[in-house]
């Protein structure tokens, strides 16, 4: 009987295009864990692991491996962790595993502020490529009722700073998050600060109730009302057309989405655009034919 080298300490999240990558974790939970949507690490306290407990994992991968490509450090927020001791972790992957190419993150916005650009451009040196940011939204007032701990300002501020060190960022807003009365703002806000970042990768997903929507209404500070699968596809479009992006490569395709969309923007921004507008015109329509594309 083999066993697995790692003893993760569960739940553990990663993106979906980290499905084929080594996950190490170099801290648990989440060092903010207080927004309002959020459920994932609400059963963990967070805590930094022990640099040799996190080294020794890494040993114990390279005995049954040491062709692995690509790596992502878990928990939510390894970019808390100082320059220094994420040097010495990157820096221990990219010495055991030769094929190393990429190593990435999930990250807050605010866990850049105390990190210079000089740091950030050692990180990415070592092999830190790639950062995973749940901006949720660009606007203001939205942040503060969902107690998000970010402003339009911060953001933009923080994440400029890994763009200049050369780190790739992958940036998601969440469709839905302020319900009716906050969707334009929310719409509008969120591809001005999309538009201010130029990131390389931008996602959509729909803000969902995992433990009901009572339990997200008593966490929003402020009237949410839900929106229907109309709504949600109109803020969409709202916030499609205010874009203003070069070669971001943009995807909906998250399963809480009611529509896939893939595409470049703005090569393919009208493309999207008429998507929408035959699945608000037509949204059980457009549901069946997505249905039948992906051979369901």
């Amino acid at each position: 009987m083999h066993l697995f080298p790692i003893q993760y300490d569960e739940p553990i999240f990663r993106p979906p295009s980290e499905a084929y990558s080594f996950i190490i974790q170099v801290t648990l939970g989440c060092s903010w864990n207080k927004c309002a949507f959020c459920e994932m690490y609400t059963t963990k306290k967070f805590r930094v692991r022990n640099e040799e407990e996190v080294f020794s994992e890494i040993e114990n991968v390279a005995k049954y491996s040491a062709d692995i490509r690509k790596v992502f450090l878990a928990d939510g927020n390894a970019m808390v962790l100082s320059t220094g001791k994420l040097l010495r972790i990157l820096n221990k992957l990219k010495d055991t595993f030769p094929k190393l190419n990429r190593v990435s993150a999930y990250a807050i916005a605010k866990d850049l502020e105390n990190k210079t650009v000089g740091e950030l451009k050692e990180l990415y040196d070592a092999g830190l490529k790639l950062f995973y940011v749940g901006i949720e939204s660009g606007d203001d007032e939205l942040l503060e009722l969902i107690n998000k701990g970010e402003t339009f300002d911060s953001t933009v501020q923080h994440l400029s700073k890994a763009k200049e060190a050369r780190i790739k960022s992958s940036v998601m807003i969440i469709n839905g998050l302020g319900g009716k009365k906050y969707s334009k703002q929310h719409a509008i806000n969120s591809a001005r600060v999309v538009n201010a970042l130029q990131p390389e990768y931008l996602s959509t997903l729909v803000l969902s109730f995992p433990f009901g929507v009572i339990q997200y209404e008593e966490r929003f500070q402020g009237v949410f009302e839900e929106m229907n699968t109309t709504e949600l596809l109109e803020e969409q479009r709202l916030f499609i057309s205010e874009t203003k992006l070069e070669n971001v490569i943009f995807r909906s395709d998250h399963a809480s989405n009611y529509l896939s969309l893939k595409g470049i923007l703005s090569r393919d921004k009208e493309k999207m655009l008429k998507q929408l507008d035959d699945a608000i015109n037509n949204p059980q329509g457009a549901r069946l034919r997505e249905e039948w594309e992906r051979g369901l």
